[in-house]
């Protein structure tokens, strides 16, 4: 890892390769690239060397880990500053019901990430990519607890003891 890598937060590597791998689908080896990881099972997503490049860059050896989270990169069309559950909150009614919300907040793994998948098209397929890419590295229950927070539009309480979601 480069001394670079090791200062930055994950979710700034996260943004820093989608913008140039992924980003707003503006070259044609982003499009290809995002179209191909849509589609793919765990294996076809790991045959891209830049999902190589994203999990070194990570240090992620967990291949099923990696491929979810390139495969909902992929479905991210534009990085707003707006995170995921606060997008999905706002409105009355919300933009995702409550019960989906919850049905979302106790998924894990392959159904995480078919749940924020299938709500990304509700926000026009935009969302904070640090933000969300973290939450998938780190799905704990502090995270968990915080995009609820985030969802009512309220601010989470401070608590010294739960873990740091970018340990």
């Amino acid at each position: 890892m480069t001394k670079d890598q090791e200062t930055k937060r994950p979710g700034q590597i996260i943004l820093a390769w989608w913008a140039h791998e992924l980003g707003e689908r503006t070259t044609g080896s982003q499009k290809a690239l995002s179209a191909q990881l849509r589609r793919a099972d765990d294996v076809s997503v790991l045959c891209h060397k830049p999902v190589h490049e994203l999990a070194h860059a990570l240090n992620i050896r967990d291949g099923a880990k990696i491929a979810r989270l390139a495969r909902v990169l992929a479905h991210v069309r534009s990085n707003t500053g707006a995170n995921l559950p606060r997008k999905l909150g706002a409105g009355d009614p919300p933009v995702l019901s409550a019960l989906r919300f919850e049905r979302l907040i106790h998924s894990e793994g392959a159904d995480l990430e078919t749940a924020i998948r299938r709500a990304l098209p509700m926000v026009g397929y935009a969302a904070n990519v640090a933000h969300l890419g973290e939450a998938l590295l780190f799905w704990t229950d502090k995270t968990r607890t915080k995009w609820c927070f985030d969802y009512y539009g309220t601010d989470a309480p401070e608590d010294s003891t739960a873990e740091d979601v970018s340990a």
